[in-house]
């Protein structure tokens, strides 16, 4: 009983990331980042890299995550 709750539990989590990386690649958020402009720097690229990072780094932490600990 216990083991089916974590999936699911797993699976919730695992949904809301994927909902996480939709809005951070969505192109009405991507047009924002790439609108602005400090000093004729292209904050773009560091967004990107950034925003993979973070859902890469979150989907790694998630699918290692033990109960147990």
């Amino acid at each position: 009983m216990k083991s089916s709750g974590l999936k699911s539990r797993k699976t919730e989590r695992l949904m809301a990331l994927v909902a996480i990386a939709l809005l951070l690649f969505c192109p009405p958020m991507i047009l924002v980042v790439d609108r602005i402009s400090a000093s004729h720097i292209g904050w773009l690229p560091l967004y990107l890299f950034s925003a993979w990072v973070i859902v890469i780094g979150l989907a790694a932490w998630l699918m290692e995550h033990r109960a147990g600990r």
